[in-house]
């Protein structure tokens, strides 16, 4: 019998391409003169190899067996949950049902338990409502998962069009869509790629605009750079201090990557219930049986022993500083005096341009052929946006390169964009 032509995966497995984090990791590696811009890496001079150390030194010393190396719970460790709660309630105002350690599970990275939450809550075919921009490998996730995300209108500034979000909520109640709304997806805190931070006044907004409308999707918080300000904390809370949101499933994203060690990779979520929260200690149950012991431990002393801050100081200041050799990298070269346009971010990893009229910076455009021959990588603006319909933005990563690869970086940029903006003149 002749075999059959035919590939042998699951519905998911055909839906999966390639994310394009990898495609970027691929460019760097194919061509090391290339400068990223793009990767939202961490800047590895300032991981916290002195604080680790110690920390693997006070668990050996730590007297009887070496619990640390042995497996943990699916949940994970009942002191570090009991931390990150405590974490979290200095960060809010405590609402009703409290943050607690029993609804708070950890997970590799907060990035794992944002796929166990969208695995848990949406079948193919649902919908999930995301910001405009949003996070592009949540984007990647949900394609490979079937999910349909639909942006929330945006002002030109970033700000939510509360207006255009009302019509957009009755149009899909209209057309019966509203039954297949499984969640809604919110980075409110230096958010990725933006840099924008939501004020109590736009959540709570949103949330009457739902509520009226008895759409109560659980809405996920991800406040995975909720740490890295600047000059001062963003003072808005979370959604779990604010009574607006009082009648939706909540579940809160936070991460030890970004702020810490992001080899490390281990994340947190607070759930405002145990039902959502137990389905995803279920589901990582089958992945993993939990993260690793060991890294939870060495965060848990990190925590404990006031390395963690200590290292945030340090941390704070180096990324603020990078920010500004970037922008002014960027300045200095003349990318303002084309028509590029920005704004200076709050805290975060990320500046977020805006190409001049006719420049289009997809992968697909001359603008990003242009920066390949400039040897300058960036997140082409279009991944980002859930309807593909803006080709006009760039995400650039401040994060990895050092200040001198980052005003090098600038410079090959500009370039780049000078080159199409003589194209444009001719």
């Amino acid at each position: 019998m002749e075999p059959q032509n035919r590939e042998p995966y699951s519905t998911l497995g055909s839906r999966l391409r390639p994310p394009v984090i990898n495609a970027l990791m691929s460019a760097m590696l194919d061509n090391p003169r290339l400068l990223s811009l793009a990767a939202g890496f961490t800047d590895t001079t300032s991981l916290p190899s002195a604080s680790v150390s110690e920390a693997v030194e006070a668990l050996r010393s730590r007297p009887g067996p070496p619990e640390h190396l042995q497996y943990g719970t699916t949940q994970g460790r009942r002191r570090l949950r009991e931390l990150l709660s405590a974490r979290t309630t200095h960060h809010d105002v405590l609402w009703s049902g409290g943050i607690v350690p029993a609804r708070t599970m950890i997970g590799n990275g907060s990035q794992q338990l944002l796929y166990l939450a969208m695995q848990v809550l949406c079948d193919p075919g649902d919908i999930v409502l995301v910001e405009r921009p949003t996070y592009f490998v949540l984007l990647e996730m949900l394609a490979g998962l079937g999910v349909r995300p639909v942006s929330l209108p945006a002002q030109a500034d970033g700000s939510l069009n509360l207006e255009a979000i009302e019509a957009l909520l009755d149009k899909l109640v209209r057309s019966g869509e509203s039954a297949r709304l499984k969640a809604v997806y919110l980075v409110t805190y230096f958010a990725n790629p933006s840099a924008i931070s939501r004020s109590e006044a736009e959540k709570c907004a949103l949330a009457r605009l739902l509520g009226d409308r008895g759409l109560f999707a659980p809405v996920i918080e991800d406040a995975a750079y909720r740490e890295l300000w600047f000059d001062a904390p963003w003072a808005a809370r979370s959604v779990f201090a604010l009574d607006s949101w009082e009648g939706f499933q909540r579940l809160y994203l936070g991460t030890l990557t970004k702020p810490f060690a992001s080899g490390l990779k281990i994340g947190y979520a607070h759930g405002s219930d145990a039902s959502l929260l137990d389905r995803m200690t279920w589901l990582k149950g089958h992945h993993d049986f939990g993260s690793a012991n060991f890294n939870q431990a060495i965060l848990e002393h990190a925590l404990e022993s006031g390395a963690f801050d200590a290292h945030l100081e340090l941390l704070r200041p180096a990324y603020a500083d990078k920010m500004w050799h970037l922008n002014t990298a960027l300045e200095s070269a003349g990318l303002r005096d084309l028509g590029w346009e920005w704004e200076i971010p709050a805290g975060g990893l990320y500046l977020w341009l805006r190409a001049p009229e006719g420049i289009d910076t997809s992968v697909d455009g001359a603008f990003w052929a242009a920066c390949m021959e400039e040897e300058v990588l960036y997140v082409p603006g279009d991944l980002c946006i859930a309807e593909r319909d803006v080709r006009w933005h760039v995400r650039l990563s401040f994060g990895v390169l050092d200040a001198t690869g980052l005003e090098e970086a600038a410079r090959r940029f500009a370039r780049a964009a000078a080159r199409l903006s003589t194209m444009s003149v001719h």
